[in-house]
């Protein structure tokens, strides 16, 4: 009897579908698009060597630094902090109801949805240095304007978030209240704004930490504090006081940046882990989990109480005193600046005056001038981009902690990325326009650092969010580390740092544009000479530019992201 063998069939790869082949040839074409923006640019081992050699001109006409008086410096920093905190208080205020609207579950109905989502979208689209010089002509030179253009510029960024958080909660708790015959009003704070308090101040303090380096840009068009502080100085070529206020704001923003960080951390700490080492964010938002005995004795208390009022606990005197605290903080800003009521009202009343300024949009026969400056500012962005990806992605595996053991070496590159994000993009670009002289370079240089900064904390925490179960399972078949960081952790990590680097490219086609206000080139320079001209419909034929290649870009990158994962 003859055995008969069965050959086994050639098992074929699966051809990768279309889109993922046709993201795969977008994301090339963009990557070769920067690297040729780089060389269009002139950014080469030439230029960098003579921008080194001119940084110690720069540095020997910056030294030493020129301070103010300490009572002087104290007052400018409380008022740019009372600028950016009411700033990012007027967004948290507008951004609650504007996400209830726009999310799903909760919106009355799809007209409103879509009314809502549109206007958080323009929010985003428009630059705040161009509500700036809106808000500056309708309020006059103040903080007023700058904290309007920058509360209601986030509200692109916080309302978005909100609306997100909003949609991924579970709606049953609301539906029972609404059952029980609850007001409108009562679902949304019992059901919506509690629950997602602690993520509501996290985001608050993550725009707070991005406001205040806004200010400083700001400082240009008339907003005070710091901002204008430096703007004065360098305008008189006065570096020693320039540059020594810009050491301020970036000690300023590393502190702010680790203290919102570490008030972050400790408010989205999950529930429900280590109860009896409960940290403050967690006795503030009453976060005890899920602890049935505690659950039974509420009721009982509840059952056998005849007060309708929450009795007077320790959790609820902390969360008395934290709206106290805010109260108090926001009167106190109020105070700082010298805001006015009147102020406000008069300037509102110009409001059809200032608009029929802007309109109709014009190009101020300079069509062709400002394509080309267009032109400038997306090679920047694009080159900005390039730059920052080569660079950040070592230093973002170099800080990983799941990579890299050794804590020297990751806590070093930590601390490096914390240093090269707390420095306000505006004052690199100043650094460079006077180094390198204006034009691209400057702006791509400095958009190249800030994207070092923020890229590398993206790629770092993004492969240590990668899955260990698959790194060991590769170890225990007896692969090396370096085998399994490129089999398995970089892997695995290669989506969202495709995510993170189109992102990035979103944020530098707008900063490049805002950076030109320095002369660090592209169409920014030509959006402050016309404000400064009152070419007032000249500035909105440039928004409208704006806004249609950001809008461009973001879609192009929704598809890449999408096609990647």
């Amino acid at each position: 009897m003859s055995t008969v063998l069965a050959v086994p069939k050639k098992v074929e790869k699966p051809r990768p579908a279309p889109s993922r082949v046709a993201a795969t040839c977008a994301l090339i074409t963009l990557a070769v698009i920067g690297a040729w923006s780089v060389a269009s640019i002139g950014i080469n081992v030439g230029t960098l060597i003579e921008s080194a050699d001119n940084a110690g001109s720069f540095i020997s006409r910056m030294v030493p630094l020129n301070f103010p008086e300490f009572g002087v410096l104290v007052a400018l920093i409380l008022e740019t902090l009372a600028i950016v905190f009411l700033a990012t208080a007027v967004s948290v205020v507008l951004s609650i109801p504007l996400a209830v609207w726009a999310a799903t579950p909760t919106a009355p109905n799809a007209g409103v949805r879509y009314i809502s989502r549109a206007f958080i979208v323009l929010m985003r689209s428009i630059p705040d240095l161009v509500l700036a010089i809106i808000f500056m002509r309708m309020f006059g030179l103040g903080a007023l304007g700058g904290i309007l253009a920058m509360g209601l510029h986030s509200i692109g960024m916080v309302g978005k978030l909100y609306s997100d958080a909003i949609e991924e909660l579970d709606d049953g708790p609301r539906e029972a209240i609404e059952a029980a015959g609850a007001t409108r009003g009562q679902q949304m704070w019992t059901a919506i704004t509690q629950p997602l308090m602690p993520q509501i101040i996290a985001t608050a303090l993550h725009r707070f930490d991005i406001n205040l380096r806004t200010s400083v840009l700001l400082g240009y068009v008339g907003v005070g504090g710091l901002g204008m502080e430096i703007a004065n100085s360098l305008r008189m070529m006065n570096y020693k006081r320039g540059m020594a206020l810009a050491l301020v704001v970036l000690l300023l923003c590393i502190a702010v940046e680790l203290i919102s960080g570490a008030l972050r951390a400790a408010i989205l700490r999950p529930s429900g882990k280590t109860l009896s080492k409960q940290t403050w964010a967690d006795k503030l938002f009453a976060r005890t989990g899920n602890n049935a005995e505690e659950e039974i004795n509420a009721q009982e208390v509840s059952r056998n109480s005849t007060s309708l009022a929450p009795p007077w606990n320790a959790e609820r005197f902390q969360r008395f005193c934290g709206i106290t605290l805010l109260i108090a903080l926001t009167v106190g800003a109020a105070i700082m600046v010298e805001l006015s009521p009147k102020q406000f009202f008069d300037g509102l009343r110009t409001l059809p005056d200032t608009m029929a300024l802007f309109f109709p949009p014009s190009d101020g026969g300079m069509a062709g001038d400002l394509f080309l400056a267009l032109f400038d500012t997306l090679k920047i962005a694009f080159a900005a981009t390039f730059i920052g990806a080569v660079l950040a992605l070592p230093i973002g595996i170099l800080a990983a902690r799941n990579v890299v053991a050794n804590r020297v070496v990751h806590g070093f590159f930590r601390v490096l990325i914390v240093v090269v994000r707390g420095i306000p993009e505006l004052i690199l670009a100043i650094i460079f326009v006077v180094i390198s002289g204006l034009g691209a370079v400057a702006g791509t240089l400095a958009l190249s650092l800030g994207a070092v900064g923020l890229l590398s904390k993206l790629v770092a925490d993004s492969l240590e969010e990668t899955d260990t179960a698959v790194q060991e399972a590769i170890r225990t078949s007896g692969a090396s580390e370096s085998q399994i960081f490129f089999s398995a952790t970089l892997r695995q990590a290669a989506p969202a740092f495709v995510a993170h680097t189109l992102y990035l490219l979103d944020t530098n086609i707008r900063s490049a544009t805002l950076l030109g206000v320095v002369g660090a080139g592209g169409i920014g320079f030509q959006l402050l000479n016309a404000s400064r001209v009152n070419q007032f419909d000249v500035v909105t034929c440039i928004l409208i530019l704006m806004v249609a290649v950001v809008l461009v870009v973001e879609v192009l990158s929704l598809w890449l992201r999408k096609a990647v994962r």
